[in-house]
């Protein structure tokens, strides 16, 4: 246990560091346990309060910080990009810019709270013309609430983090296989959930060929503009005939429709 926990110590803050920074990147590996087991550390002397919430912000805002760029020069595409790779299928831009309609720039306060939110928050705030400094304040103090939280948990049960330690090292290195194989069967399983969404959209798509095709004949579809407001602000331009609606409540702005009509829905 005092090796485990020596180890610890003197390591904590690198890898704290490590662990925020490639969490915060968008890399799946969870960053709450080792901030409550550092937070234990802190109840009992061995590590500093200040500094550790130190070393997470610096790391949170060195992963967010490039994505705040990369949202402000490329837009909507760089959100697409991180849509196609995050493991939540049903968290994306859509959910995201609700959140950031609503709330504004101190949404990104509570951003390391939701998952998915926290990945597509910076690169949002960037295509939305935050100013960096205000993004920056946001940014810093969501994550030192969302360390502060966990580390907090750390101090008040360290009893309990230590028992579990003791129980981790008595144990050996079999149960932490164990726990990487829980971690690594939750990230294939969300996988395969999210290649079969994709797979199920793609069976009912058409390119573009297709739809000007439709466009030029005889009986035009119905085509509806199922982007946010916040989208259709950024880039105004429209498929002609477009009618936009709110995904959730497309009849409040779509007239009757023929049985027979073939729809298009598009959206960021």
């Amino acid at each position: 246990m005092e090796q485990m926990t020596g180890l610890l110590a003197q390591y904590g803050l690198v890898l704290v560091f490590v662990n925020v920074l490639i969490h915060q990147a968008g890399i799946p590996v969870p960053a709450v346990p080792l901030l409550i087991v550092t937070g234990a550390l802190v109840q009992q002397g061995q590590l500093s309060l200040a500094l550790l919430l130190g070393v997470v912000v610096l790391a949170s805002l060195l992963a967010d910080i490039p994505w705040f760029y990369a949202g402000r020069r490329y837009g909507y595409p760089i959100l697409n990009a991180l849509c196609r790779v995050a493991i939540e299928p049903d968290t994306c831009v859509k959910q995201t810019e609700n959140i950031f309609e609503r709330w504004g720039a101190p949404s990104l306060l509570v951003a390391k709270f939701i998952p998915g939110f926290s990945i597509v928050a910076p690169p949002l705030a960037g295509t939305m013309r935050l100013a960096f400094m205000p993004f920056v304040a946001y940014s810093a103090g969501g994550a030192a609430v969302w360390a502060g939280v966990a580390i907090g948990a750390g101090m008040l049960f360290h009893a309990e983090v230590n028992r579990a330690l003791a129980w981790l090292e008595e144990t050996g290195p079999g149960v932490l296989a164990a726990i990487a194989a829980v971690i690594l069967f939750y990230v294939v399983f969300k996988w395969i959930e999210r290649w079969l969404f994709i797979r199920v959209l793609r069976m009912a798509r058409i390119s573009t060929d297709e739809l000007h095709g439709l466009l030029q004949g005889g009986e035009k579809p119905v085509i509806l503009d199922a982007r946010s407001a916040t989208a259709r602000k950024l880039d105004p331009r429209r498929i002609p005939g477009a009618i936009a609606v709110d995904i959730n409540a497309p009849e409040r702005a779509l007239p009757p429709v023929a049985p027979d009509r073939d729809i298009v829905v598009y959206c960021t």
